[in-house]
């Protein structure tokens, strides 16, 4: 039987609403973009509409908010598509850097990972299209707050949507990356960590882009788009490097077994005596002692200095109840689990006692330390 994942912290920020079952977050960085954003798109503004004064920052801020409804939609596609595919959205978040979906848990197949990452670029390429199509229309006249509506529309939508097809975590074309290597190699870590290594690439040639494109057609770079180009780079350098490390982390929890962190053990009756129980230890290949109740559950476990301490002599009559350390109930894990699942039930139940007992069909089989699972992850 497998234990209960606790819930997820939701992101700090304000819930506007439900959708799919998950809360629509507003993170407070959200207020920081919409304000540099609304500044920077002024100037497009002016040149577009010919407006000036306190109208140019109405429009603008018009701009980013479209802007941001379209990285919902954008969200929106995922969370839906995810859950048509058997995963639950957790929360949808509108962020600094535009927005993000958290998951309840992972995806069963390289398929929908492929699949729920794809939707959100293509959402925006459409909505692109449709912005586009206005404008070549000649619906709108040039020159109107419409108009440059509709071509902030086509413009940004366009953008999102290429550059997340970049095929880099945390990039969505980076998912659709690692979904493609998982199912090639059906080793889902080595996707991510594929399309990590590609994200760090990516950054970094943002960064150069940024930068040395305006001065290889002979101009110069401001301060503020240096600033955004180092702050995506960073963005991006940091969420490629979070999936390099998790893909590291997960393949040293796979291959976490109880040998690898745990001590062989034994049940002995609680009335055995120290030499009884260190005679019978060594006899079966165990390295640590359980005193068992009358009703076969694990009450205590042999501190192992304390029993060397006895006297020989005194070892066949000194109760082993008198070096034995308590356990609380809930201290017993099932000894056949592995991997993650393993790690997950262990560490649920060293949040209560720093050991605890592994059980196999009703038999001890070893006793686990939390330090020792530290150290069976990093080894």
């Amino acid at each position: 039987m497998s234990t209960p994942r606790p819930p997820a912290p939701r992101s700090p920020g304000w819930v506007i609403g439900r959708v799919a079952g998950a809360p629509v977050v507003v993170a407070p960085s959200w207020l920081v973009a919409v304000a540099v954003l609304t500044f920077l798109s002024a100037g497009t503004v002016r040149i577009l509409t010919g407006l000036e004064g306190s109208a140019v920052y109405v429009v603008s801020l018009a701009f980013v908010v479209l802007l941001f409804v379209s990285v919902f939609l954008h969200e929106l596609a995922h969370g839906l598509v995810a859950k048509a595919r058997g995963q639950q959205p957790q929360e949808f978040v509108l962020t600094l850097w535009g927005g993000h979906t958290a998951f309840g848990g992972e995806a069963p197949t390289a398929a929908t990972t492929a699949l729920v990452a794809v939707v959100g670029p293509i959402v925006n390429l459409v909505l692109a299209g449709v912005f586009w199509a206005v404008l070549r229309s000649g619906a709108v006249d040039r020159g109107t707050v419409l108009f440059a509506l509709m071509w902030s529309g086509a413009v940004t939508n366009g953008f999102v949507g290429v550059f997340n097809l970049i095929p880099g975590l945390p990039l969505d074309g980076g998912r659709v990356l690692a979904a493609l290597v998982w199912g090639v190699t059906k080793d889902q870590v080595k996707g991510t960590l594929v399309a990590g290594w590609v994200g760090r690439v990516v950054a970094v040639g943002v960064f150069v882009v940024a930068v040395g494109y305006p001065m290889a057609l002979g101009g110069r770079i401001d301060l503020v788009s240096l600033l955004w180009a180092a702050m995506i780079a960073a963005f991006l350098w940091s969420g490629a490097g979070a999936a390099v490390q998790g893909s590291r982390l997960r393949r040293a929890l796979d291959q976490v077994t109880l040998a690898s962190m745990g001590r062989p053990a034994v049940g002995v009756a609680h009335d055995t005596s120290v030499a009884q129980a260190g005679a019978y230890a060594a006899s079966v290949g165990a390295q640590e002692v359980v005193l068992l109740s009358p009703d076969g559950r694990p009450a205590a476990y042999v501190d192992r200095h304390a029993a060397a301490a006895v006297p020989a002599d005194v070892a066949g009559t000194t109760p082993l109840t008198a070096v034995s350390v308590p356990l609380p109930g809930g201290a017993v894990v099932d000894g056949s689990l592995a991997g993650a699942e393993l790690v997950r039930a262990v560490s649920q139940a060293t949040q209560h006692t720093p050991v605890v007992v592994a059980m196999v069909g009703g038999r001890v089989v070893g006793l686990v330390r939390a330090a020792d699972v530290v150290a069976a992850i990093r080894g």
